[in-house]
């Protein structure tokens, strides 16, 4: 058993709390355990510099840790302005715009901030699968007011961490586990099972080819599980 009495392929309680945020057009808390971020998405008409003049629309992220949603305080502008911050808000928005057609969001520009209240962990894969869900939200409100005809969304999103321990492997790591990993994975993946991102890191040990398609393999079984969580709450099919 691990550190919280979980079994090494054991995702963490996912808890969902949709319109958490009363005035973003989409906004979801998500929890991995104790790990909790709020993600909202508003919509803007103002697209990115080099998109003006087209036919696309944007989908951009923003991703945070607020000062003492860990064991010590983070320095609110280091925080938001550390190359951390920007990789991983990188990293959540190609997440996003994986499985929109951005074509069909007629110049709409999205952003999807991604707030960290408390870290006990995963807080980027906890940050693109709650990503996700604040955006449909947002993009079902543009749905009812007329402004796109449905949901141009492709496939479902989601993301897992992934630990080799020992040469066993630990799904969704907290924090304990993250720092004492011999490597460390996050997966992210489409509900069909596509690979949208695959990021792996020897921490201490090396690992294999081998360990690679075990990785996936258990990713794409626990993600399943996790995107059907989304739509318990979401409600929606793309078509």
């Amino acid at each position: 058993m691990r550190n919280d009495n979980r079994d090494n392929l054991e995702l963490r309680p996912m808890v969902f709390v949709p319109n958490c945020a009363r005035y973003a057009e989409g906004s979801v808390q998500c929890e991995f355990g104790n790990t909790k971020v709020i993600c909202t998405a508003s919509i803007e008409d103002k697209l990115p510099k080099w998109l003006m003049g087209g036919e696309s629309g944007w989908i951009g992220a923003d991703y945070s840790m607020l000062p003492r949603s860990t064991h010590t305080r983070v320095n609110r502008d280091r925080a938001s302005n550390s190359g951390r911050s920007r990789e991983i808000s990188r990293l959540i928005g190609r997440s996003l715009r994986a499985v929109t057609d951005l074509k069909q969001l007629k110049n709409c520009c999205i952003t999807v901030d991604c707030d960290v209240i408390q870290a006990d962990g995963g807080t980027r894969v906890a940050s693109i699968t709650g990503g996700f869900v604040a955006l449909v939200f947002a993009l079902q409100k543009l749905v009812e007011e007329g402004t796109i005809n449905k949901i141009p969304v492709l496939d479902y999103v989601a993301a897992i961490s992934v630990g080799i321990s020992d040469e066993k492997l630990l799904v969704d790591l907290n924090y304990e586990e993250d720092n004492n990993v011999d490597a460390d994975i996050n997966v992210v993946m489409t509900g069909s099972g596509r690979i949208v991102e695959l990021q792996g890191t020897a921490e201490i040990k090396t690992f294999t080819k081998k360990d690679i398609v075990n990785i996936l393999e258990i990713s794409e079984q626990k993600i399943k599980q996790i995107t059907l969580k989304q739509k318990e709450l979401l409600g929606w099919e793309p078509e």
